[in-house]
């Protein structure tokens, strides 16, 4: 097999290793460092308060967000671009944690 047969051989397999779960090396996921809190809330529309209650935020965590006083943690951003993309995923999410 070829150097580039190989490469890609070899990337297939780490990939499915990780798709399963076996492998937590290998994959680096990029969070953006600045994520558009206004943008997001006001393409819901959103007021801060809705938008924080919604979404387990504080509703002084959004106001700092929004006025750059304060930037959000990781994980928040990570929140952030979900509910971006699929607001009615962290939506079911949070419904399910309540039926317990």
């Amino acid at each position: 097999m070829s150097k580039a047969g190989s490469r890609i051989l070899n990337s297939v397999r780490a990939a499915r290793a990780f798709a399963r779960g076996d492998s937590g090396g290998g994959f680096v996921v990029h969070v953006p460092d600045n994520v558009d809190v206004r943008g997001i809330r006001a393409d819901l529309g959103l007021s801060q308060e809705a938008f924080a209650k919604r979404f387990g935020f504080s509703l002084a965590a959004v106001r700092d967000w929004e006025q750059q006083r304060r930037t959000p943690e990781q994980a928040a951003r990570v929140l952030l671009l979900v509910i971006a993309q699929d607001p009615s995923a962290v939506d079911r999410a949070l419904a399910a944690a309540q039926v317990t």
